[in-house]
Order: structure tokens, then C-alpha cells, then sequence
């Protein structure tokens, strides 16, 4: 919970007083490699924040695929946005990568946080805006680089994705085969 609090503090001011209370909307829960935490077609109850541990959101494409497009490590939110906020069906699944240690709210709970703790309002602001510029940044990336030059600024924006999450995931996030990413990866080697 220490994780937590430090990534509040980060973002807003609380008193220890406060900060329990706001712990208290939240379920801690733990799950194992490869667990899935909400399958395509669930209604998506519920957001998660990344105490320890990786999550990623992914979808099967029309050829049987998964497509990943999100990953969370520690101090990242993860959820189905769109579905969460309407309290409808998803369109991804939401799977651990690694044993993850996590904090867990659904809507309801989350609205009456937020009237208890105003100030929590500010906080999820601030994630939010965060989350949409690194999704437009991404959108940028996969239309402006080469899949060569989409790898190259991967890997060296986000050293510890490369070395911590599976080559077949990393290639999935990418929009690649995990084949062509060992043929970029030879290529850059040489």
C-alpha cells in the first residue's frame, strides 16, 4: 500500500487519515502469471492499479490473433475505459503477464470515493490526461515510423519493457509477428 500512497503524493497531498479512508474504496488482490483478470464479452467492472507486478489489455484480431495494446507496470492504472465508464460489454481481455499485486475499484466504489475525497477527482484527471497524450503519442508512432524505427524508439524509451516482457508480447504491442521482430532485432545487431 506504501506503492500507493507514494504514487498519490506524486499528484495530490494527503494526511494518513485520508489516505485511509481512500485505501479503504479499494480491494487489494494478488494474481498469478497468465490469470486473466476480465475475458472479451465480460462486462468490465472494474479498473486496476498496479501495486507490483504486469498487466496487459489485448484483443484477438479476425485471424485468431492477440493483439496486445497496453501494457501496466508498477504505478499504472489498466481498464477497458470505454466499457468501464459505461459499465458495459468489453471489447479486450485484461491478462498478468507476471505474479501481480494489485489494488482493485469498481465504478460504484469509485464515485463514492470521489465524493468523500474531492480531491481524488484532481488525481484521476491527471492520470487520465497522462493516459490520452501516451495514446496519442503511440497513434503518432505507428503511422510516422517505419516498423524498424517503432522498435528502436520501443526499446529505448522503455529499456525495462524490453528486458522484463516476453519477445512475443513486445511484438504483439508493436503490431508485428514475433518472427519479424527477431529479424529486426538480428538486423540491429549486426
Amino acid at each position: 500500500m506504501e506503492t500507493f500512497r507514494q504514487h498519490l503524493e506524486k499528484f495530490i497531498s494527503v494526511t494518513d487519515d485520508e489516505f485511509s479512508s481512500i485505501l479503504s474504496f479499494f480491494q487489494p488482490m494478488d494474481s498469478k502469471k497468465k490469470q486473466n483478470l476480465m475475458t472479451e464479452g465480460e462486462i468490465c467492472r472494474s479498473m486496476y492499479f498496479v501495486e507490483k507486478g504486469c498487466l496487459r489489455k489485448f484483443f484477438i484480431n479476425e485471424k485468431g490473433v492477440e493483439q496486445t495494446t497496453e501494457f501496466a507496470i508498477e504505478n499504472w492504472w489498466i481498464t477497458d475505459t470505454f466499457a468501464y465508464e459505461r459499465q458495459g460489454v468489453s471489447n479486450f481481455s485484461i491478462q498478468s503477464v507476471e505474479k501481480s499485486h494489485l489494488l482493485k475499484i469498481d465504478l460504484k466504489d469509485q464515485e463514492e470515493l470521489l465524493k468523500k475525497h474531492p480531491v481524488m477527482e484532481r488525481y484521476f484527471r491527471m492520470i487520465y490526461q497522462r493516459a490520452y497524450a501516451a495514446s496519442e503519442r503511440r497513434i503518432r508512432y505507428l503511422y510516422e515510423f517505419s516498423r524498424e524505427e517503432l522498435y528502436v524508439h520501443f526499446s529505448t524509451q522503455y529499456p525495462w519493457f524490453i528486458q522484463r516482457i516476453p519477445q512475443y508480447l513486445v511484438a504483439s504491442f508493436l503490431g508485428f509477428t514475433p518472427e519479424y521482430l527477431s529479424e529486426i532485432r538480428a538486423k540491429l545487431r549486426s
